[in-house]
This record gives C-alpha cells, sequence and structure tokens, in this order.
C-alpha cells in the first residue's frame, strides 16, 4: 500500500490542523492505521492508532483530549484532527498502515511496514 500525508503547516498555539493520509494500491480495510510524529534529535514516537473497521482508537497520553484519528474506508482514508496545539506537537508528522487479520489498534513504530512520505508541522508559541 501507498501512504500520501498531507495537510500539515504552521499553527499558533491553542490552534488546530488536520492531517490526512490518502492510501493506494491495496485494501484499506484490511489495514490498521497509525500516526507517528518525529521531532528534530528526536526519536519518532506513536502519536494514534485506529483499527481497521475505525471502532478502536489508541491515542498517547501526550496528545490525548486533544488529537482525534479517524477514518473513512470508503474512501481510503485517515485523518488526524488536531485541537488546542501545543509548541511541543511540532514535528514530521508520518501515517503508517499494517497489514492485520485482526481487530486491534498498533502503538509500536516496529508494528508497521507501510510508511508515508511525512508533512511538516510547526506550531509558533
Amino acid at each position: 500500500v501507498q501512504l500520501q500525508a498531507s495537510g500539515g503547516g504552521l499553527v499558533q498555539a491553542g490552534g488546530s490542523l488536520r492531517l490526512s493520509c490518502a492510501a493506494s494500491g491495496r485494501t484499506f480495510s484490511n489495514y490498521i492505521m497509525g500516526w507517528f510524529r518525529q521531532a528534530p534529535g528526536k526519536e519518532r514516537e506513536f502519536v494514534a492508532s485506529i483499527s481497521r473497521s475505525g471502532r478502536d482508537t489508541d491515542l498517547s497520553d501526550s496528545v490525548k483530549g486533544r488529537f482525534t484519528i479517524s477514518r473513512d474506508n470508503a474512501k481510503n482514508t485517515v485523518s488526524l484532527q488536531m485541537n488546542s496545539m501545543k509548541p511541543e506537537d511540532t514535528a514530521v508528522y508520518y501515517c503508517a498502515a499494517r497489514f492485520s487479520f485482526s481487530s486491534f489498534t498498533a502503538v509500536r513504530t516496529a508494528s508497521y511496514g507501510h510508511w508515508g512520505q511525512g508533512t511538516q508541522v510547526t506550531v509558533s508559541s
């Protein structure tokens, strides 16, 4: 599956952004989807994951209550709605896909075999 992320940009603290990731090449509903981010000088970290059906989601503690992950299997897209953004949310954001027969989410970077190119998100204070 090929992934194309979009929607990054510059936003002030307290503002909102919506990232989207379009998938192509395989049956999208067979994939657990995730969002990760990587700030300069830091390791890539988990942000959010959503199960194949979209019924189950998982969010990192640092974004819980502010970010929401959703998917549209008819349109082959997964989105990350980011509200009440903070300067520490500044990073390159990546969408990722994991082929799975399960109904779970996945939080480990190593669990994902397919990655998008990343989109820059910058939050100014």
